[in-house]
């Protein structure tokens, strides 16, 4: 249990790390726009990022 939950986690973190190690610049004007939107909308990006993954998972169990 613990190993696949330690692998989720170094998985998600390589993904994460790929786009400010590929282009910091596009990443960094990403970031920018992020602090522009309103709490609503990140929150339906976190909501529909959650929801993805969830699917993805029942789909690959």
């Amino acid at each position: 249990m613990w190993e696949n939950f330690l692998i989720a986690i170094a998985l998600m973190l390589i993904l994460e790390g790929m786009l400010p190690f590929l282009s910091p610049q596009t990443w960094r004007e990403a970031f920018r726009k992020m602090i522009e939107i309103n709490d609503h909308q990140i929150r339906f990006i976190g909501l529909t990022s959650m929801l993805v993954g969830l699917m993805l998972l029942l789909i690959v169990s």
